[in-house]
């Protein structure tokens, strides 16, 4: 069986969201991706969308909403997005801090950084997982 991943901060409408849809893309074949908060927004953040849809035509709308906590099934491993504020708690075997920046409200340009961070630390978890780097017994 696949370790589940969670990628979590508050408002699961921005970072974790991406993260979900990049792991989907990049780590399928190595771990299941989840994403959640503690509270929702309507909608995800747009600007994460036309980023997502744009670099790795991955349409968020279409295939992803946000969810709180309860709403996904039991994980591994928990990936904090770096809320800045108390991240939620969610039992695992395994957590890390990714510790990035929130993109709301400011450039295009940021949330490609982001997307591209958030990319690269994917695929390294990939490899982490692939490599029995990451102490999953509990």
């Amino acid at each position: 069986m696949k370790p589940k991943v969670a990628f979590i901060c508050v408002h699961n409408s921005c970072r974790s969201q991406m993260a979900e849809a990049l792991g989907k893309k990049f780590a399928t074949d190595i771990f299941e991706s989840y994403s959640a908060g503690t509270e929702t927004k309507e909608q995800i953040n747009q600007d994460a969308v036309k980023v997502l849809k744009t670099m790795y035509k991955v349409d968020m709308n279409k295939e992803y909403r946000p969810k709180l906590l309860k709403d996904i099934p039991k994980v591994d491993i928990v990936i904090k997005m770096g809320c800045n504020v108390i991240c939620p708690f969610l039992p695992c075997k395994y957590t890390e801090d990714w510790g990035l920046e929130d993109p709301t409200g400011k450039s295009h340009e940021e949330f490609i950084k982001s997307a591209k961070i958030i990319e690269e630390k994917i695929k390294d978890l990939r490899e982490r997982i692939k490599n029995n780097e990451i102490d999953l017994i509990e």
